[in-house]
């Protein structure tokens, strides 16, 4: 749930801070922490930061085991520090367990000390179903569970719930901001003491999410009759059409190999989950949708779907930019992201215009074809991909290839999909479409296989790299404010 929540808004400043990335950094790799130390207690203890520590508390953890937590969780708060009042963050996700009252109003008295607001998040489960799901299809790729067998750490994962729940206090806490999600979404309890902007978005966004799996494919639209423009509304070429007709085959055999594949595995020999299509308004998109339609697939026109708007400089060279546009070039080239040129659209405006396409893609349950422009493509393989926002405008989608996004527990996975037969002439992307001139990244993606192009910070301990999850968008001193998102879990 921290990673998805971390993409929830593209351009504002977010980083996820998993305190069990801190333990493992801490103990460093393939070592085994203490026995008692997931016991609640010393837990908790931890998250009262450096209160005194009491006898009576000590029961269940020991001395030892509650100092290494305390250690761990300084150095993860001191990062938290540094993101916000050095790196100018907006959003950190404190991914971590804070079951006990006591702990979680000191934790927010001490953030709110640091001109943070708090908001809790807790994922509450009592189906037994949902619980044993979750935990094989995602806890158990946990890098704690690297070369246990699939029963072996469900079983101990399991265990470490069980030791929890007697302990658990579940949010009721009157002066706390905090949203309480019951049983994977069944139902939703918020208590609203001081909801500024994006919390309230972080509750609409729960609000959509499901627990089922789908994949999602993303496929250019086919080359239009009378050159790439965006204020001509042209239809497909020749050669557009017969891209359609190879891609849509191509998709469907894919699918179908897949499907056996998972049958020779020793998986259900099901029926495909539906494909639904999604294109923009736009002539060349629903056309290059046409062929997969007459088999029978449903397609949608998403008006928020259409391309970026390039303004003045729509058919300019880089050259004529440059001449006569010094200072927006400057400017683009500094912030490629946010920038947008005379009557034009940034990325981050794009984003925002896709926002409910993105709140309807976490509802879609069916497998889902989005057939697009390559700036709409860009921006909604970043959300999905956890990209960084600067490099949202230099991603590449070349037209031999459908990517296929694959949900998985820690970072989604995009695979490529070859169209053969494609002449070489409509294949390459571009960097822009529109000959706006893009700061080199030197991050080719999408890649094959690739949870993320970002390879990460320095986090959270020096020699020690995790997944930058968030989006390190250039954001003015003092814009926009602190939100601490804190998690707190009970069965999920």
């Amino acid at each position: 749930m921290a990673h998805r929540v971390s993409t929830i808004r593209l351009g504002v400043k977010t980083r996820v801070f998993h305190l069990g990335d801190y333990r493992r950094a801490t103990v460093g790799p393939g070592q085994d922490v203490p026995d008692d130390y997931f016991f609640v207690n010393g837990e908790d203890i931890s998250d009262l930061g450096d209160c005194e520590i009491s006898t009576e508390a000590l029961d269940d953890a020991s001395a030892s085991s509650v100092l290494l937590r305390q250690k761990i969780l300084r150095k993860c708060r001191e990062d938290i520090y540094h993101f916000f009042d050095k790196e100018k963050g907006q959003i950190a996700i404190y991914d971590a367990v804070n079951p006990l009252a006591a702990g979680r109003r000191v934790l927010a008295k001490e953030f709110a000390k640091h001109d943070v607001q708090t908001l809790f998040i807790e994922s509450a489960c009592d189906d037994v179903r949902i619980i044993e799901e979750n935990v094989r299809s995602v806890k158990i790729s946990s890098p704690d569970y690297v070369g246990w067998t699939s029963d072996e750490a469900v079983q101990h994962y399991l265990a470490r719930i069980t030791a929890k729940i007697p302990h658990f206090e579940t949010m009721s806490e009157p002066e706390l901001n905090y949203i309480k999600m019951i049983n994977a979404g069944e139902r939703l309890s918020v208590n609203n003491c001081s909801f500024g902007y994006l919390s309230h978005r972080i509750v609409f966004y729960l609000l959509n999410l499901h627990i089922k799996s789908r994949h999602t494919y993303f496929a250019r639209a086919g080359n239009p009759s009378k050159g790439d423009s965006y204020k001509l509304d042209a239809s497909l070429a020749e050669q557009g059409i017969d891209y359609a007709r190879k891609m849509g085959d191509t998709l469907i055999k894919h699918r179908e190999e897949e499907r056996q594949a998972l049958i020779d595995r020793g998986g259900p020999d099901a029926p495909l989950k539906s494909l639904t299509i999604w294109t923009s308004p736009r002539r060349r998109t629903v056309e290059t949708a046409h062929y997969l339609q007459e088999k029978g697939y449903r397609v949608r026109q998403r008006s928020q779907m259409s391309q970026l708007n390039p303004g003045v400089c729509e058919k300019m060279s880089e050259r004529r930019i440059r001449l006569e546009y010094p200072d927006e070039v400057q400017k683009h080239e500094a912030d490629p992201y946010h920038h947008r040129y005379p009557r034009a659209e940034s990325y981050h405006d794009l984003a925002v215009r896709l926002e409910p396409i993105i709140l309807e893609l976490e509802r879609e349950q069916n497998d889902l074809l989005i057939i697009a422009h390559e700036s709409v493509l860009r921006v909604l393989y970043g959300y999905l991909m956890a990209c960084n926002a600067t490099d949202i405008p230099t991603l590449s989608f070349p037209r031999n290839e459908i990517i296929e996004i694959i949900p998985a527990s820690y970072n989604n996975q995009a695979k490529r999909i070859h169209i053969p037969d494609l002449p070489d002439e409509i294949i390459p992307a571009s960097p822009e479409d529109i000959l706006i001139p893009v700061a080199p990244s030197g991050v080719v993606s999408p890649m094959n296989g690739l949870g993320s192009p970002m390879s990460g910070t320095q986090s959270p301990m020096e020699g020690h790299r995790s997944p930058d999850t968030g989006y390190t968008t250039p954001k003015e001193p003092g814009s926009g404010t602190h939100l601490l998102v804190e998690r707190a879990l009970r069965g999920v």
